[in-house]
């Protein structure tokens, strides 16, 4: 992993270009990072709709804020998940709330309980988007086709102890999703206090 004072320089040049106003690097930006900021909104949200909305507002803050973006404090990847965790989670709050407000069903316990929920499968889904390629294939394997370590191995054409390290890694790493949701800032990537 690269060290904090040395950020990635494809990350450093792109905030560069940003903060130089080049519309460019705004469109290069959304190729890139697109699919993760409205998936992530569509996990907390779970709505199309507002998820397009908020993918749209995440940009439009990095374009008019590129300077908010510290290189140094992590991947623009990061950065930009944490942003769209927090404006996500401020949505449905605002959303949620408004309709207790007009007599909706609910309380604000069960208001919270939605948030906190909502905030650990987007983290869960940023943590196995973001894993190693290896980590996911072996939780895939486990997961959706009820592999077991020996199968795994086999299927991936790793030893069987390889294939446990794979699986007990990847499951560590998505406990941090769970553990981060119940420490009071749900849901927010290392590095960026995600609270909501």
């Amino acid at each position: 992993m690269a060290k904090r004072d040395v950020p990635p320089r494809w990350d450093r040049k792109m905030q560069q270009r940003l903060a130089r106003g080049e519309a460019a690097a705004l469109g290069e930006l959304y190729d890139r990072f697109a699919s993760l900021v409205h998936g992530l909104a569509h996990r907390v949200l779970d709505d199309e709709r507002a998820a397009d909305h908020l993918t749209r507002d995440v940009f439009a803050h990095v374009w008019e804020h590129p300077d908010a973006y510290d290189p140094r404090q992590g991947p623009l990847r990061t950065w930009i998940a944490a942003l769209t965790h927090r404006l996500a989670v401020q949505r449905l709050r605002a959303t949620e709330t408004a309709a207790l407000a007009r007599g909706g069903s609910g309380s604000v316990e069960e208001l919270e309980t939605k948030v906190r929920h909502a905030s650990v499968a987007a983290r869960a889904d940023y943590i196995v988007q973001s894993m190693p390629a290896p980590l996911r294939a072996a939780l895939e394997l486990a997961y959706f086709q009820r592999r077991d370590y020996r199968q795994t191995a086999a299927d991936l054409g790793v030893t069987e102890d390889e294939a446990r390290r794979r699986l007990r890694l990847g499951l560590q790493l998505l406990s941090t999703a769970r553990d981060a949701g119940s420490s009071g800032t749900p849901g927010a990537p290392p590095g960026y206090g995600g609270a909501a």
